[in-house]
């Protein structure tokens, strides 16, 4: 029972990591100081929205995409190699079956955790909301 529930905790954890979005970093320079963070959150917010509106994306691809590719890559590695090891041992047909199976589970926990960590955005996107920033008076030191 103990398990069952620290297996669903790690599941949640996972979950709510995954909807985590990265943050432009700004600079202190005169600027910032001078309007205050609160004021800055709303640019940045800004500043996303005008990149969505223009037709950047902040994510490259879905979540839900990279789990699914994960997995079918998993399970046709894991079904390649099966094949050749029940080839050697005299079952193909078997070992296929085990590897596809073995692969696609390892593929499924992989594109699980991969996509759990919040990763850089588009390129374009990043472009897009640094140059905002920078023409409204920000230095934008990085995105974490």
């Amino acid at each position: 029972m103990k398990l069952r529930i620290t297996i669903t905790t790690g599941i949640l954890v996972t979950l709510l990591t995954a909807c985590a979005t990265t943050q432009p970093i700004l600079y202190p320079n005169d600027h910032f100081l001078k309007i205050g963070k609160q004021a800055a959150e709303q640019d940045i917010a800004a500043c996303r929205q005008l990149a969505e509106s223009a037709g950047a994306e902040e994510s490259g691809g879905g979540k839900i995409g990279t789990v699914a590719t994960s997995t079918a890559m998993g399970a046709g590695m894991g079904a390649a190699s099966g094949a050749v090891g029940g080839a050697i041992s005299g079952s193909a047909g078997s070992g296929s079956l085990i590897g596809a199976a073995s692969g696609a589970t390892f593929g499924l926990i992989r594109g699980l955790f991969s996509a759990a960590r919040p990763g850089q955005p588009n390129q374009a996107y990043v472009n897009f909301v640094s140059r905002c920033l920078h023409d409204k008076g920000y230095e934008v030191t990085g995105w974490q």
